[in-house]
């Protein structure tokens, strides 16, 4: 696909100059924290339907969403919001507001700047004892922490007494290891899987391997369709997820509109339950395919898709950020961020968003060719 070089080092593999890399790279990051916002009120997805955020949207005047949610018609959506709702809807959002989403992202860059690209599955664990607050985690990720404070070693951190190693959690830690491997999927993939297996297994794991490599792709694809193509092989072709990926391309392909590729999905993925990794890659697929690049309409279909609406905004807005540049992401959704990331990872709450993108670019100029690693046959 276009000038992508599977596996490249050097000079980054893209072509991309210092600045154009900087700016996708904060791109990256103001895209999945303006996601992340634009979901969350509404995470729940057992409660929060596609029919019901629509009909949220209906009674407040906002569709089609083009912006942040509105501020909730009535007391009885308010009520059925989640508590931080107020520090995320337009008019009330003053930098972000915490979330593991983000907290992950963070965590990363620190993992990659403590212990470079050679780092270990152990390291990571590590990292999330002494740095991130076992309150702020969640399913797979807590299943983990605790059996790490128990004593256990990878791979059994992730199997122990942990139902829920499909889960998304993985997905959702991936970001990092693509901002830092430009236009080389197969290497971020690698990464990804390194740090997801403390935690996950199965398409779990091939989940956060998946979006590393979508995001890795997106420096230089052509389409958000030629990065989606890609990232699809740096996991097995029989996987659920890659089929359910490809299942979603195939209806795009036949011209299904976004709402009937949701509800065709949502029959086939039915039983997963809405944390579950491949029906939220199915909305997130729908989402980049249908938004075809736009910012505003990538991350607004994608959280009007339901399921995990936060963790998909999130990553949807990393990708469509990747596109389209810190430059070419609308106003309304950046300034309202105010350059500010609240995080629960020690020594980071209040970080400038951009500080932690130009670090990330920094890691993406000087590890390019360093610490090469390969995805296990």
């Amino acid at each position: 696909m276009g000038n992508l070089r599977s596996g490249a080092t050097g000079d980054l593999g893209s072509g991309l100059a210092d600045r154009e890399l900087s700016d996708r790279v904060l791109g990256g990051w103001l895209g999945r924290i303006a996601g992340n916002m634009l979901g969350k009120p509404v995470e729940r997805g057992e409660v929060w339907t596609r029919e019901r955020i629509d009909g949220y949207l209906r009674r407040a005047g906002a569709l089609p969403l083009t912006d942040y949610l509105p501020e909730p018609a009535g007391e009885t959506d308010a009520l059925a919001l989640r508590p931080e709702w107020r520090q995320c809807v337009r008019g009330r959002i003053h930098g972000s507001c915490r979330d593991d989403d983000v907290d992950y992202a963070v965590l990363g860059l620190h993992l990659l700047e403590t212990h470079g690209f050679g780092f270990s599955t152990e390291q990571v664990g590590e990292l999330w004892l002494l740095r991130l607050p076992y309150l702020q985690t969640f399913t797979a990720e807590r299943a983990a922490y605790r059996n790490l404070a128990n004593g256990l070693k990878p791979p059994l951190t992730a199997t122990c007494d942990n139902p829920f190693q499909e889960w998304i959690g993985a997905l959702i830690r991936a970001d990092v290891y693509g901002w830092t491997c430009p236009a080389d999927p197969r290497r971020a993939a690698a990464l990804a899987r390194r740090d997801a297996v403390l935690s996950h297994s199965g398409n779990g794991v091939y989940g956060a391997m998946w979006a590393a490599a979508l995001i890795s792709a997106a420096f230089t694809a052509p389409t958000v369709r030629d990065a989606i193509d890609t990232a699809l092989t740096v996991v097995p072709a029989s996987c659920r997820l890659a089929r359910t990926v490809r299942r979603v391309v195939s209806l795009y392909e036949a011209r299904t509109g976004w709402a009937d590729t949701l509800d065709t999905l949502a029959e086939e993925t039915a039983g997963l339950g809405w944390i579950h990794t491949v029906p939220n890659a199915a909305v997130l697929t729908a989402g980049l395919l249908h938004g075809d690049g736009d910012f505003t309409r990538t991350v607004t279909l994608t959280v009007r898709g339901g399921l995990d609406t936060d963790s998909n905004g999130a990553t949807a807005g990393s990708v469509a950020g990747v596109l389209t540049g810190a430059a070419g992401i609308p106003a309304h959704w950046r300034d309202p961020l105010e350059d500010t990331v609240h995080s629960a990872v020690f020594g980071f709450d209040g970080a400038r968003v951009s500080d932690l993108a130009e670090r990330t670019a920094r890691l993406a100029r000087t590890g390019a060719g360093r610490g090469l690693v390969t995805l296990p046959e």
